[in-house]
């Protein structure tokens, strides 16, 4: 059987890729268009997910963390960010952001999540993103009802 894919369409499809990713330039926020971040588990791994989310030209509003001194050195990096023990505090309390990272222990990612998205807030969840096919299903459900866009984060990759 031939192959469809000739050196001509290879070359042609390669170019127009490396035409995308090299020349067009990447997205840049204005000071009018920065995405406001809540942060839920500010210490450990919710750390290096913060510094990455800033780092792009995010701003940081909201932590959220039950231990204080393990997420201090966090909370002394924004010092702007207003200060939470409980992400349900955090929802009820604060409105002023568009996302949300979750990096809390395990068995509070799709609660943390779904609050988050019921209130049409955008989310990036580190993995385990649920502990059921349930979970997983109410997730997308409620993702795709509020048209909120969702990414699980999986350490290096996401």
């Amino acid at each position: 059987m031939r192959s469809r894919l000739n050196r001509r369409s290879f070359l042609g499809s390669t170019a127009a890729s490396a035409f995308a990713f090299t020349v067009l330039p990447r997205r840049v926020w204005g000071a009018n268009e920065r995405l406001a971040v809540a942060a839920i588990g500010a210490a450990g791994k919710g750390r290096s997910d913060i510094s990455g989310v800033a780092a792009e030209g995010c701003d940081i509003v909201a932590l959220c963390d039950v231990d204080w001194s393990y997420a201090a050195q966090t909370f002394e990096t924004y010092p702007n960010a207003r200060r939470y023990r409980d992400y349900r505090a955090l929802f009820d309390q604060q409105k002023d952001f568009d996302a949300v990272i979750v990096s809390t222990p395990d068995h509070h990612h799709a609660p943390a999540s779904l609050m988050a998205m019921k209130l049409g807030k955008h989310v990036y969840c580190q993995k385990p993103l649920t502990h059921s096919v349930w979970e997983a299903r109410w997730m997308s459900e409620t993702a795709r009802q509020q048209g909120v866009a969702t990414q699980m984060g999986n350490q290096a990759h996401a």
